[in-house]
């Protein structure tokens, strides 16, 4: 008998996937640590966060790219040569996160290919060890991915609501 593909591991999967390809585009080696996936939200060591709605047809979901300040400071020189410093306090190196957010989200959104989807613009947060609280309701699945860049850690947070 076939296993059920569902919403959720297509999600994750694809988004596993756009965000490795994303980061090697930019010369960012994205590791996947798989012992480290856990159900529910689990980052430690956040310093900034970036949020984008899955939205469409009766799909409701919720994407998260978490990251500590090393692979923050990785990405933001990746895509600014160098040129922008990396600070949770300034618009532009935060603006890099949510570049790279709408990036894995768009590649990810290709990849599933499920007809009708679209993403929110992306909020921005910063601030020491940010935590996130999941909705706990027996209809919403949260998963945490976490992927070593160089020394740091950037987590992929997924929700869906089924």
């Amino acid at each position: 008998m076939p296993t059920k593909v569902t919403l959720p591991s297509i999600l994750v999967n694809s988004y596993m996937s756009a965000l490795i390809s994303v980061s090697d585009g930019v010369g960012i080696a994205a590791r996947f640590v798989k012992p480290d996936v856990t159900p529910g939200v689990n980052a430690p060591g956040s310093r900034v966060a970036a949020f984008i709605g899955i939205i469409g047809g009766r799909t409701r979901c919720n994407a998260a790219l978490m990251a500590d300040m090393k692979s923050f400071e990785t990405y933001v020189g990746a895509f600014t040569g160098g040129i922008i410093k990396a600070d949770p306090d300034d618009a532009m190196s935060m603006s890099v996160l949510g570049e790279l957010t709408n990036m894995i989200s768009g590649r990810a959104l290709i990849t599933a290919n499920i007809s009708g989807l679209d993403i929110t613009p992306p909020q921005l947060l910063s601030g020491e060890n940010i935590k996130l609280s999941p909705t706990v309701k027996s209809n919403v699945k949260s998963f945490t991915i976490p992927f070593a860049v160089d020394d740091g850690r950037v987590y992929l947070i997924l929700s869906v609501y089924e």
